[in-house]
């Protein structure tokens, strides 16, 4: 299991490689996570560890919150995620414990989870990229969703049947995606490939499960 961190999607750029071809590069710039929570198998059943990222006033936080955290001496965090991890691995973190971009190491594998893009209302084309009809005149067809199913039999629409509607706006994961570089000096993680949501959103980051990464 792998540790879930909170990152920033600050945009895309391009990089060159040693034969001269243009990467398509994403810019992620990592949040520092504090431990501020352990879970026991003997308590809760399972093993984890919640993190807190980013400091805000403490009058922003609700009484139960603030109170949580201050249980366990924690400043007040706007964001908890919690991260499920391996048996035995518990002891390896302490309340307090930081865990910044030295996690992650040039080369790693990653998948990145956000809200994709809000688009509003779509039509079945631009939704399901349907081809419609003819363009011509006298077609009456153009963008129309057509039949959506039997009159006789079965009489109804089926369910999961694609059509017009609200589109984009969901949470994405996109997979397996390479780390190009790291600058360790500004808390920036440079991958391959694009990311979930818009410039500026907070987006979850974690080694990725279908690809091995680095060992360090």
């Amino acid at each position: 299991m792998s540790i879930i961190l909170l990152g920033k999607k600050k945009g895309m750029a391009r990089l060159f490689n040693e034969k001269g071809e243009i990467i398509p590069v994403s810019v992620i710039e990592l949040e520092n996570g504090t431990v501020v929570n352990k879970k026991t198998s003997e308590k809760h059943g399972y093993e984890a560890i919640q993190l807190g990222f980013l400091d805000i006033k403490e009058n922003k936080l609700n009484k139960p919150e603030s109170g949580y955290l201050k249980k366990s001496g924690i400043s007040p965090k706007k964001y908890l995620k919690e991260s499920r991890i391996g048996k035995g691995e518990l002891e390896k973190y302490n309340i307090g414990d930081e865990i910044n971009i030295s996690y992650f190491s040039k080369g790693d594998y990653i998948d990145v989870s956000g809200k994709s893009i809000g688009k509003g209302f779509a039509g079945g084309v631009k939704r399901w990229g349907w081809h419609g009809g003819d363009d011509t005149h006298g077609s009456m067809f153009h963008r129309a969703p057509g039949s959506v199913g039997a009159s006789a039999f079965p009489s109804r629409t089926y369910k999961g049947h694609r059509l017009p509607g609200r589109m984009g706006g969901k949470r994405v994961t996109v997979q397996s995606l390479l780390i190009v570089d790291l600058k360790e000096d500004l808390n920036l993680i440079i991958v391959k490939g694009a990311l979930p949501g818009p410039k500026g959103s907070y987006i979850e980051i974690r080694k990725a499960k279908k690809k091995a990464f680095v060992s360090k």
